[in-house]
């Protein structure tokens, strides 16, 4: 019964969040055909999908209203001042997280931005979201490539146009350096990868999946050739496989399993562990390369050619990570500290 009267309470706070006016404000239409006023410059966004909070942030981090998830001490200096406080509201994202409503309802954003496509949990999405009195609009970004035409979208809804410019500039750019690149490579010279995931490292993904899309825009070949069960992955396989696949690369998620791969008999077979070719993935602020897929990608992808073939892609990638970070993240990072972070 008490849960039945909680939830009546969140959905009854949902539906009289406050409809007050907005100084300098537009129409717009939102996902569900509704219309409202918000203001030409909106200061309290929300999104309860992990990517899209990554890309509001990297186009204004003042605007957030809340995070998905708390920040990890060992981010917090390379990470704007502005969201160090910020609520966890949480979000729809992995398998089977939600927002805390009531959290939600207090925090009362201008804006919600939805990814209703990147979780089994849309219907669910879009009933809760129908009865806020705010708009709701969906983006939803699988792959990097959609990340220009997103940042471009978000800046006119936002207000900040210019700013979404610059991003968006940087990512063609980005993709367009990748595209040239991969294109003067001999199929016969390109590098096999395998993606190792989890503390063991015997989980991976698919070469048509969007978690190991770095692989295939740096020229790579993912070994592992499959169709993704589901949207979340991790597909799980066997030692003896990866002995098959016998890789020139691996790229390693877990940090666990990077520290004692080379000291383990079993891996000591593979031709990248080996020939020391085993790369640790960048992780701060967040990944650079997947969960949560973010606009970190951008320098990951330069990371990750640099790693394939660092005898053709000659890019000074501290350099590179620093400017970027500079750009996207709103942080200065010293040579030091990127090189830490890039375990270079």
């Amino acid at each position: 019964m008490r849960n039945k009267v909680y939830t009546l309470v969140i959905q009854i706070s949902l539906i009289v969040l406050s409809l007050a006016s907005f100084a300098g404000a537009r129409e717009i239409t939102d996902m569900y055909g509704r219309k409202f006023s918000i203001s030409d410059h909106p200061r309290k966004v929300f999104s309860p999908s992990p990517p899209n909070t990554y890309l509001l942030y990297a186009i204004d981090p003042t605007m957030l209203a809340g995070l998905n998830f708390p920040i990890k001490d060992k981010d917090r200096k390379f990470v704007h001042k502005s969201i160090l406080n910020l609520p966890v509201i949480g979000g729809w994202y992995g398998q089977a997280n939600m927002p805390n409503l009531e959290t939600l309802v207090k925090v009362n954003p201008e804006l919600v931005v939805v990814s209703t496509n990147d979780t089994p949990m849309g219907p669910k999405i879009t009933e809760t979201m129908k009865m806020m009195k705010r708009p709701v609009l969906d983006l939803s970004i699988f792959w990097l490539t959609e990340y220009p035409d997103a940042f471009l979208r978000m800046g006119r809804v936002l207000g900040r146009e210019a700013r979404a410019g610059k991003l968006a500039g940087y990512c063609r750019a980005t993709l367009a350096e990748a595209a040239a690149f991969t294109a003067r490579l001999p199929r016969n010279k390109k590098v096999s990868v395998y993606y190792a995931e989890g503390p063991d490292g015997l989980s991976t993904e698919c070469d048509n999946s969007r978690h190991s899309e770095l692989i295939n825009l740096a020229g790579g070949i993912n070994v592992h050739h499959c169709a993704a069960k589901d949207l979340y992955g991790m597909e799980h396989v066997s030692m003896e496989q990866v002995l098959l696949y016998d890789p020139d690369v691996i790229l390693a998620m877990d940090r666990g399993f990077y520290r004692d791969v080379f000291s383990d008999t079993r891996w000591r077979k593979v031709r990248a562990v080996r020939q020391k070719r085993v790369y640790l993935i960048p992780d701060q602020p967040t990944n650079w390369f997947d969960r949560p897929p973010s606009f970190l990608r951008l320098i990951g992808l330069k990371w990750v050619m640099s790693r394939l073939y660092p005898g053709e892609y000659r890019a000074d990638i501290v350099k590179e990570a620093r400017d970027f970070y500079r750009l996207f993240v709103g942080v200065e990072v010293s040579d030091k500290d990127m090189r830490e972070i890039i375990h270079q």
